[in-house]
């Protein structure tokens, strides 16, 4: 809308922004004032999108989208894809016993998946994909949307050794196929702001292709309307306090604009704050928190999105207060980027004679090619994703190897957001470290000890007991602290949803319902909650409202193999045994592993006295889980037959 009248009426400003492009450690710092004097930090301030800013902004447009950033996410093209598609390009996964090949047919990119058995194809799956995540400077990832409803392929290739191989997280056994989740905290830091359908956990409206100048900046409405009403700033000598420019910013607010996604952890939103509240010249601890875990070798073992944390480790940062634009211009390239103008940032600051400069000797100098960042910012690997080789941002005087433990320590979780975290925060944080990533008991019994010091009133903390006690599968406690608790109490659906499962593990069925339809009203598009009252609804023997939840998760989703078999089962219980069957079979087309569904096979079979079958289906269930104790006694008896 704004388009050809802001062309026709300011296209010369953008000149004078130019200026503001490249900034270094001794660049003046204009007069900043608090965070709320930006017009923009409103959240009924809008967004107005990257082509609105490309109007005026024509060349700081065309170098940003070369960037990691600027090329971060966009759909599965083949000039939007780095890998290779030759002969070597299957993976397999000993751990999950599958095969998966990425092709390209018709310009349009599929990740098959298959076993094999004695030399047959005994399953097949293919899946489309829609997005291709991350720039291909390290990796491009894949990405499935189904009805809006986007989900992680197992496979990534990994650009630096060019090279397929298993998704950071699915490999070692922890392979979830077509089904992981890309939840709003992935999406916001991989792309810029997602039209995400409320309601659920992972569908969006529409997505954008790839991150966009507002993410740094803050939204531009107010910005554009006053350039359209005439009220120019002269920002060689003022703020323009219309939208955000990070180099105007206290170090700390610049740094939490970089630090939103480069700064890896365990994120936890403070409660009624979601991960799209984060404006530009917020402090980041007003929407989260994020916490790492520090152990004995964190020295030298990191993650990759860790250049935040690392920075905060140099004397660089702590003496010099350096901030990530000392070194980066966010709109061109790291590519582009010439080693001159990083060593050039270095001597910006260390301004001494050249043989002060460095103490190296003059023939690793010379082998170095007196490239700072060689010496002082080593690559190093990941600790998280593999065949990665990053730059590590923890500037220092090079040292030798330092001595590996064999088993690194855990000496406790930091807050790397806030200098004083409350005690319910570092329970928080130790729930969410557990889950995401350390399932370790003393995570779980540290969360403990916080919340026994939280002097936090049960209301504010009934949230976080709640979640404490399910990880810790302590339902009797849970039950007890919601015992006087309503459904309608509740404003968080995973809480109602915890509850609901606390009463259906001690076997209250119908107190279980309510809490599940409360959670199912908060979050209705959260499939699994749905499944979870459509089962629920079994069990109480309402067919009718059961059978609904799974049609409607169907129709949201056909990728849903639970839905599948619940709907299946309920054509079984009324006799329709070839509907019955033809959802056993959907089920297992996309899980060929779903042990419930092929002991629903076994039960088709038993109904149409066709014992031959029957007994093929329990040896296969056997073979894959030999502790099935119902199929073992089943086989036993069709024998004796």
């Amino acid at each position: 809308m704004y388009l050809a009248r802001v062309q026709n009426r300011i296209i010369y400003f953008a000149f004078i922004l130019l200026a503001l492009l490249l900034v270094v450690c001794n660049t003046p710092t204009k007069q900043a004032v608090e965070t709320p004097a930006y017009k923009n930090l409103h959240d009924t301030v809008d967004y107005v999108g990257m082509q609105t800013c490309r109007s005026c902004h024509q060349n700081i447009y065309e170098t940003y989208i070369h960037t990691g950033m600027g090329k971060s996410f966009d759909h599965a093209t083949m000039s939007k894809s780095a890998a290779r598609f030759d002969q070597h390009a299957i993976v397999y996964d000993p751990n999950s016993d599958f095969y998966y090949k990425p092709f390209w047919q018709d310009s349009i990119l599929y990740i098959k998946e298959f076993r094999m058995e004695n030399g047959d194809t005994i399953h097949s799956r293919t899946e489309r994909i829609s997005y291709v995540i991350g720039s291909g400077q390290h990796t491009n990832s894949h990405l499935i949307n189904e009805n809006g409803y986007v989900t992680q392929a197992p496979i990534t290739f990994y650009t630096q050794d060019e090279k397929w191989d298993m998704a950071p997280g699915f490999e070692g056994g922890t392979n979830s196929r077509f089904s992981r989740i890309i939840a709003t905290e992935c999406m916001t830091c991989h792309n810029h702001l997602p039209n995400h359908v409320a309601g659920s956990e992972n569908k969006y409206a529409a997505v954008p292709r790839g991150i966009e100048c507002e993410r740094c900046h803050g939204p531009g409405e107010v910005h554009v309307r006053e350039k359209l009403a005439g009220n120019i700033i002269d920002t060689a000598q003022y703020i323009d306090y219309s939208i955000v420019n990070p180099v105007n910013l206290p170090v700390e607010l610049e740094i939490d604009i970089c630090q939103r996604c480069h700064l890896q952890g365990t994120a936890v939103l403070n409660e009624g704050k979601d991960f799209f509240d984060f404006r530009p010249g917020m402090k980041l601890n007003k929407v989260m928190n994020v916490f790492l875990p520090r152990y004995t070798n964190s020295h030298d073992k990191f993650i990759m999105a860790s250049q935040a944390d690392r920075m905060r480790l140099s004397k660089c940062f702590t003496v010099g207060k350096m901030s990530c634009t000392s070194c980066h211009n966010p709109h061109h390239s790291i590519e582009a980027t010439t080693t001159d103008t990083y060593n050039n940032a270095c001597k910006n600051c260390h301004s001494k004679t050249e043989r002060e400069l460095c103490s190296a000797p003059k023939a690793e100098r010379i082998a170095k090619q007196d490239n700072c960042v060689d010496c002082h910012m080593p690559k190093s690997g990941s600790i998280d994703i593999p065949h990665v080789r990053i730059t590590d941002h923890a500037i220092g005087v090079p040292v030798a190897e330092p001595e590996k433990n064999d088993i690194a320590r855990f000496i406790g979780l930091e807050c790397l957001t806030n200098e004083n975290p409350s005690d319910l925060d570092m329970a928080r944080g130790y729930i969410a470290l557990y889950e995401k990533f350390v399932p370790e008991e003393q995570m779980l019994d540290s969360a403990g000890y916080y919340l026994s010091k939280s002097d936090a009133n049960i209301s504010d903390k009934l949230r976080t007991l709640v979640h404490y006690h399910f990880t810790r599968e302590n339902y009797t406690d849970i039950v007890a602290y919601t015992k006087n608790t309503m459904p309608n109490d509740v404003s968080d659906a995973w809480t109602a949803y915890r509850i609901g499962e606390a009463f259906s593990k001690l076997g209250e069925i119908d107190k279980a319902l309510i809490f599940y339809e409360k959670a199912v009203e908060l979050r209705p598009l959260n499939l699994d909650f749905n499944n979870k009252l459509g089962t629920t609804y079994l069990q109480k023997q309402n067919i009718a409202n059961a059978r609904e939840i799974f049609e409607f998760i169907l129709s949201e989703n056909k990728k849903q193999a639970v839905a599948w078999n619940n709907l299946g089962y309920i054509f079984l219980l009324e006799g329709k045994t070839k509907q019955a069957n033809t959802h056993f079979d959907e089920a297992l087309a996309l899980d060929p592993d779903y042990e419930l569904a092929m002991m629903n096979k076994v039960g088709y079979f038993l109904t149409k006295n066709d014992l031959s079958n029957a007994e093929k289906w329990l040896n296969r269930i056997l073979k894959k889980f030999p502790e099935n104790e119902k199929a073992s006694e089943m086989l036993r008896r069709l024998k004796a037959m």
